[in-house]
Order: C-alpha cells, then sequence, then structure tokens
C-alpha cells in the first residue's frame, strides 16, 4: 500500500523545525516558511490559530520525538546495546547530518533556547519538553544495558550536553572533530560504569 505525502499541516511543521535550525526563531519568517513547506498561505491560520508560537511549539515538540525515535531505533537494531554504542549512533547522525549540509543546520531546540528562552515561556517551557522526550528514552536505555538507577539520569544528561555542545563548536569551527572527540573521550567513560546484569 503506497503511503500518502504528507499533508499542509505536517509540511509546516517540518519545515519549521528546518528554519529554527539554520535561522533560529527571531530570523524565521513565516512567510518564507509557508513557501518552503508548499502550503497555502491560509493553511498557516487555519492550523496554527496561536500563529508563530503555536508553530514553533510544535516544530520542537516534532523534534524531540524525533530524536526519541533515533534512540529507540539504535537499542532495538543493535545486537548487543552499550551506552557507548548508543553515544557513537547519536554522535555519528550528527557527523553525517553536518558534513551533508555543509554546516548550515544545528539542533533547533538549542536555537530557541538561544535565541527566545528569555522572551517567550511558551517556546522555552516547549523546549525543556524536547530535551526531555530526547533524555527519557536515553534514561531508559541506560538501564536497559544495567547501568544503575542512580546514575542513568547524569549520564544521559551528560551525553545530551556533550553532544548539543560539540555540535556547536563543530558548526563554528565547521569541522566535526569536536564530535569525534567527545565520541572517543565520553564513550570509554560511560562504559566503564558499573553495570548489573541483563540490565536487571
Amino acid at each position: 500500500m503506497q503511503q500518502s505525502s504528507p499533508g499542509p499541516r505536517d509540511r509546516l511543521v517540518y519545515t519549521a523545525v528546518q528554519h529554527l535550525r539554520q535561522h533560529g526563531v527571531t530570523a524565521t519568517g513565516l512567510r518564507g516558511l509557508v513557501a518552503d513547506a508548499a502550503a497555502p498561505w491560509g493553511s498557516l491560520r487555519h492550523y496554527f490559530p496561536g500563529g508563530k508560537d503555536q508553530l514553533v511549539t510544535e516544530a520542537l515538540g516534532w523534534a524531540g520525538s524525533f530524536a526519541a525515535s533515533r534512540v529507540e531505533a539504535y537499542l532495538q537494531s543493535a545486537a548487543s546495546p552499550t551506552p557507548s554504542g548508543l553515544f557513537a549512533d547519536m554522535v555519528q547522525a550528527w557527523v553525517r547530518d553536518l558534513e551533508k549540509r555543509s554546516y548550515a543546520r544545528g539542533c533547533p531546540v538549542a536555537a530557541a533556547v538561544v535565541d527566545s528562552a528569555d522572551t517567550s515561556e511558551t517556546i522555552r517551557c516547549a523546549a525543556a519538553q524536547a530535551l526531555e522526550q530526547w533524555r527519557a528514552p536515553l534514561v531508559r536505555g541506560l538501564l536497559t544495558v544495567g547501568v544503575p538507577a542512580d546514575r542513568a539520569t547524569d549520564l544521559a544528561t551528560l551525553m545530551l550536553c556533550s553532544l548539543e555542545g560539540a555540535v556547536i563548536m563543530a558548526r563554528a569551527a565547521r569541522t566535526v572533530e569536536p564530535l569525534h572527540t567527545v565520541q572517543r573521550t565520553l564513550g570509554p567513560v560511560l562504559d566503564a560504569e558499573p553495570r548489573s546484569p541483563a540490565g536487571s
């Protein structure tokens, strides 16, 4: 059965994510976004009566869900998942993306926080929720491979902080070396954590 193509609402959300990644919240213009999404102008008001804040909020929610799905995909596909393997999977996805797009697009959540966290409580809360959407499956994954509960949350936070910082440095320097650095440095630290057998 052939899968139907995304409708204008889904296209607007996805395109908003890409604009946030490249331009941030303030520099994302609605007319250009609607044009890039190949959506009728009237569909913006129809689907997002709350305006730009609503669209940005939903875009951040999409980004959080996408990041979480990538974590779940690794945990389900890896024959023998490890903390370092999970982190390497996250890092390499960013290496591929940055090189493919010539470092033009970063994390939409980080961009929203830098741009609007102190001016829009709605966007700040949406960004915080998106990051938690991403961290939650990391915590569950670490628990699954045997990392103790009192360490899993801290390590998941460390993984996210290291990755986000490396992405920013990579874009600034236009090299993926910061990502390789955090992978080879943090990987052994993650695997050195005491673990219980079979995640018990």
